[in-house]
């Protein structure tokens, strides 16, 4: 399979570059500077990222490229590009001001095939301190900014590039043209990654991998666990045992409903509901964490005592997807470890199980996407992400049953509105809030003293930072005019108005 290598030194945009170049249905791969994989015929260009720290710096991430440049096709994005010109003899500085924003770029090489079709003129985005103030021997400049003279430049004799500007954001206009002409035009990549030639490809690797082997996997609800469990059951079919943990903390009705969807499905899957339990052990408890970790815990005690009334089960199967294998990539050198959420608690370890992972090289939308080209229905494919410990994070303060009920009521009156408006679609994340709080209020001529709830809406692609989205005041009054008139024991609705940073998305 054909790729493009990322080579990752730090930078907050790694991935999105990687994004990008998906979206063009070409596979790449995103791998540390100090642990870079044997290059083989697979690998058709390469990419080096930016950096949070400067070229200049003693301990600057430097990597040994004689494997690489002037070899294949090599493209330097703002430290990569610094990088190319500072360890071959040119000269980088401290800029006089730190150039950080849109700026024009002006093409002074129309007919180079990086800046091919590109505008005259457009705009880019600049993120660094430092700037390239002389470029070595044969090292043409290509484009220019009115503050940056070296904005792009291409080693002569070589099919090696440098820009200094960021043409995966989308504040640069015309960015993905250029990361196409690198990726398509330079480096001749054919575009055939497509969601079906995945599932394709994935299914045959499972079977061949897992042959007779009985496989667990714990279903969430979510879009991952489910199409990973999708993809399984493609290749080994009722070898492959789902469990559905139901901790009391769902939204209304949705154990029944999801369950139901899985078995439409095909999917072997049980249901296992655990509310006493995690209600009973979550009885008293305030804190955050706390929260998490008895749920956790409770999780992994539920899913293991069901797992092992099993026979012969060789593999847990977890729906990692890429941003967590790249995450847990530190830059430092570390080996890749799956986060630990994703990781059930260590469960492998304790039961002696191999870990199979069918979606570890996709992105969330890429998730979406195979799963709507394997048919799953729509309802759990665009399903808004939800926390792990369920609305226990939801409802800040000590957790009972009254309270549960109270949100699920609120929860599902505001997704169902959200529908009916066409706007849950729009919307990356929507969730209610009950907040430790109660108001006065009045209804009919009596005195009320009941709950207030939060409504929060974010727009999002990665959950790394977020804006609140708005929804027009129509729908809000109508969302609060009916969460107070339907749901017993809330008089009060606001509406959360923060975007992260500085507020994460959850309150707990």
């Amino acid at each position: 399979m054909e790729k493009i290598l990322i080579i990752d030194f730090g930078s907050q945009y790694t991935q999105l570059i990687a994004r990008r170049i998906r979206e063009m249905q070409v596979y790449c791969e995103i791998h540390p500077f100090n642990n870079v994989p044997a290059l083989d015929s697979s690998v058709k260009g390469v990419v080096l990222s930016g950096s949070p720290r400067s070229v200049r710096d003693a301990e600057a991430p430097r990597i040994d490229l004689d494997a690489i440049k002037g070899k294949l096709p090599l493209l330097g994005v703002c430290y990569g590009a610094q990088y190319l010109a500072h360890f071959y003899g040119g000269k980088v500085e401290a800029s006089p001001s730190r150039e950080y924003g849109r700026a024009r770029m002006i093409v002074k090489c129309a007919n180079d095939p990086l800046m091919t079709s590109l505008s005259a003129e457009s705009q880019v985005w600049m993120s660094h301190g430092d700037t390239i103030t002389n470029i070595p021997e044969g090292y043409n400049i290509i484009a220019s900014t009115e503050d940056v003279p070296v904005a792009a430049y291409r080693i002569a004799q070589e099919q090696t590039w440098g820009i200094q500007f960021h043409p995966e954001v989308y504040h640069s206009e015309e960015g993905f043209k250029m990361l196409e002409n690198f990726v398509v035009g330079i480096c001749g990549c054919q575009q055939s990654w497509t969601p079906a030639s995945f599932v394709e490809s994935t299914v045959k690797e499972l079977k061949e991998k897992l042959g007779d082997d009985k496989v667990v996997l714990g279903l969430s609800g979510g879009v991952d666990s489910s199409v990973a469990a999708l993809l399984l059951h493609k290749a080994i079919g009722e070898n492959l045992y789902c469990i559905f943990v139901d901790s009391g903390l769902l939204r209304k009705d949705e154990f029944a409903e999801v369950i139901d969807s899985y078995r439409g499905m095909g999917l072997n899957v049980k249901g296992v509901d655990a509310s006493d339990k995690f209600l009973g052990d979550l009885a008293g408890v305030t804190d955050p964490e706390t929260k998490r970790k008895i749920i956790g815990r409770d999780f992994v005690e539920v899913f293991e005592a069901e797992a092992k009334a099993l026979q012969g089960v060789k593999w847990l199967g977890q729906g990692t997807i890429y941003p967590d294998v790249v995450e847990s990539a530190q830059v430092n050198g570390t080996a890749v470890v799956i986060k630990s959420h994703h990781n059930v608690g260590g469960l492998p370890e304790k039961m002696g199980l191999k870990v199979v992972e069918p979606l570890r090289l996709l992105f969330k939308d890429e998730v979406r996407r195979v799963g709507r080209s394997m048919g799953m229905p729509e309802r759990l494919i665009s399903r808004h992400p939800f926390p792990g410990p369920g609305l226990a994070i939801r409802i800040l303060g000590e957790i009972t049953r009254e309270k549960v009920e109270i949100l699920q009521n609120v929860d599902k009156i505001y997704l169902d509105i959200l529908r009916e408006t066409g706007w849950y679609d729009k919307i990356w994340q929507a969730g209610a809030i009950l907040l430790p709080v109660q108001s006065v209020g009045v209804m009919g001529d009596e005195r009320t003293y009941e709950r207030c709830v939060a409504l929060r809406a974010v727009q999002s692609t990665d959950g790394m930072t977020a804006d609140w989205v708005h929804i027009p005041y129509e729908i809000l009054a109508r969302l609060s005019n009916e969460i107070i008139n339907k749901v017993r024991g809330v008089n009060r609705v606001v509406y959360d108005i923060s975007s992260k940073p500085p507020a994460t998305i959850e309150w707990e």
